[in-house]
């Protein structure tokens, strides 16, 4: 079996919360937090942009990827407007999660 190189992504956090990590040793991703100056409602057929505090430096060649919450999508209709959210190598801004219900 073919070993996978060591990965190195740099990640910074502005905002409050713990950077993103694995939950469980078997978890496909990691979570999230949005990063509010005030409660936000996600009001039906409207469209937010949803700051996270978090930057990351991803080595060329690579992506990351935002995918919604099948939890948030059952419960409340919460989704990803573009389905899957990809983040390039060359991104440097703050990663943002485009939400609609």
């Amino acid at each position: 079996m073919e070993t996978k190189p060591d990965l190195k992504v740099k990640i910074y956090n502005s905002s409050p919360y713990p950077i993103p990590r694995y939950a469980t040793e078997n978890s496909a991703g990691v979570d999230l937090y949005a990063h509010l100056e005030k409660e936000l409602t996600v009001e039906r057929g409207r469209i937010y942009a949803v700051p996270t505090g978090i930057h990351l430096e991803i080595p060329i060649g690579y992506e990351a990827q935002v995918r919604a919450r099948s939890s948030l999508a059952l419960k409340h209709g919460i989704s990803l407007v573009n389905g899957i959210g990809t983040i390039d190598s060359d991104f440097r801004g703050e990663i943002k999660v485009i939400l609609t219900n």
